[in-house]
């Protein structure tokens, strides 16, 4: 039976909505463009203040984490979400908004059990992996090359 079209299957796939697929590819590309062009606006900003490009890089991730989270907060981030998918949710934005989003869900509780104790909740993962992956690769960079 595996593999067969059967008559419900069919008829779910006659009954259910087609996805713009175009539109929605449209909408992340623009968006994540967008929200690129803001990220080299300030990372401009930052050189044109005397900072080398590398020197510029890091105050720029903060600036676009923290307008990610403000904009979270605002409750505009998600609006963008859903309408750019992963255009607004692959940029460094989009970690801001998915590591302040479940606070924010958790508000009522109040700062400490409510958005102190949920901050977290997805970041966290992410960022232990990301560094555990981190040791791996420097680890590795450092047997093979001796450099470290």
């Amino acid at each position: 039976m595996q593999g067969e079209k059967t008559p419900y299957w069919l008829m779910t796939q006659k009954m259910m909505p087609q996805r713009p697929i175009v539109k929605n590819a449209l909408w992340a590309f623009f968006v994540g463009g967008a929200i690129s062009t803001v990220g080299q606006g300030v990372l401009w900003f930052f050189m044109r203040h005397g900072m080398t490009a590398k020197e510029a890089s890091s105050p720029t991730a903060v600036v676009m984490i923290g307008l990610g989270a403000l904009f979270t907060g605002l409750g505009w981030y998600d609006r963008l979400v859903k309408r750019a998918g992963m255009g607004a949710s692959l940029p460094i934005t989009g970690f801001a908004n998915a590591m302040v989003a479940p606070a924010m869900e958790y508000k009522a509780e109040g700062l400490v059990m409510g958005i102190g104790a949920r901050l977290f909740t997805i970041a966290g993962p992410v960022l232990v992996y990301g560094m555990a992956a981190a040791f791996v690769v420097g680890a590795a960079r450092y047997l093979i090359t001796g450099v470290a």
